[in-house]
């Protein structure tokens, strides 16, 4: 019986490691939570026309947006584990949102296999040039002037809780609206109807070198090389600077581990063409992100007890 066993067991590993070579044999689908034409949806479609190159199979994006980035997080866990449905990520659905909701309908930790993170994102407080400021210290004293009449726009929630806690340091009432993505976001921002966001670069480079939107700070470690005169959080306002959100590719748990690795050494490899990066990294105000497999999947497992711990201080009651 064991014998028998055995060479079951060995069958059955060559025909996984078959099939991770072999794979794909089918279009991809790739699920991503948000509405299209944000920067993590460019970001997602510029890797799977890529990886459509690699396999010789069609990659094909499709936008899950809604429901606090729930919606296509279900649709990424219900998914059959077969590595034909992959999907891109952000920190909300992967780490933040068991804490921020009663009850969603996957479990961030059971249900999705880390392949490797992509990018963090590079978050910016901008407004629209009609507000008439030109730094963070102006738009506090516009706000006191004007109180409640201000309204800002964001799907991170790192971003809201760094708002809410500006609010309340400076005795101010910039209202939140929410919006589904990053497109959406731009669209408010330019027409005046949310004149004041908190984004990433990504979503807004052409519009931020032309003029149309205004930069006040920019939420990481130094300048941007693309914006060098637009100052840190930390440095227009010592202490508000937060954590930034991250986008990574995962898939469902029980997809076998060759495929895993598969897509991972794959996605890797056009991450890693200098082309790409400075089409897709570089010249959009992205930061590149280093975590692999196991190694990613640390950091995720790291990243969640960091986030229970920032909604937690938030004070943000689970709805």
């Amino acid at each position: 019986m064991t014998r028998v066993l055995l060479i079951v067991v060995l069958a059955g590993l060559g025909f996984t490691a078959a099939s991770a070579q072999d794979y794909p044999t089918r279009p991809v689908r790739i699920v991503f939570p948000l509405a299209a034409g944000g920067g993590g949806d460019v970001y997602t479609r510029a890797l799977a026309d890529e990886l459509q190159k690699a396999w010789h199979q069609p990659v094909v994006v499709e936008n899950r947006p809604g429901g606090g980035q729930n919606i296509g997080a279900r649709a990424c866990a219900e998914a059959t584990p077969d590595g034909y449905t992959i999907c891109v990520m952000s920190s909300e659905p992967a780490v933040y949102n068991q804490f921020m909701y009663k009850t969603i309908p996957y479990n961030p930790e059971k249900d999705f296999q880390p392949i490797t993170n992509l990018f963090f994102n590079t978050l910016s407080v901008v407004v629209n040039p009609e507000l008439k400021v030109k730094t963070l210290a102006e738009l506090i004293a516009l706000a006191k002037k004007e109180p409640g009449k201000l309204s800002y726009a964001t799907f991170a929630f790192p971003a809201q809780v760094f708002m809410d806690k500006l609010n309340k340091a400076e005795g101010i009432d910039i209202v939140r609206v929410p919006y589904k993505g990053g497109g959406e976001v731009v669209n408010a921002l330019l027409g005046g109807n949310t004149p004041v966001a908190v984004l990433a670069l990504s979503n807004m480079i052409a519009q931020l070198q032309s003029g149309r939107i205004t930069p006040l700070a920019v939420v990481a470690n130094g300048r941007s090389p693309l914006f060098p005169d637009v100052p840190t959080l930390d440095e227009a306002r010592p202490g508000a600077a937060f954590r930034t959100t991250w986008f990574g590719l995962f898939t469902q748990t029980g997809v076998p581990r060759p495929i895993v690795e598969k897509i991972a050494h794959d996605a890797d490899r056009i991450m890693a063409e200098p082309s790409f990066r400075k089409r897709i990294y570089t010249d959009r105000g992205v930061e590149p992100a280093m975590e692999r497999l196991d190694e990613f999947a640390r950091f995720v497992a790291e990243e969640r007890k960091i986030a229970e711990q920032i909604v937690k201080d938030s004070g943000v009651q689970p709805r």
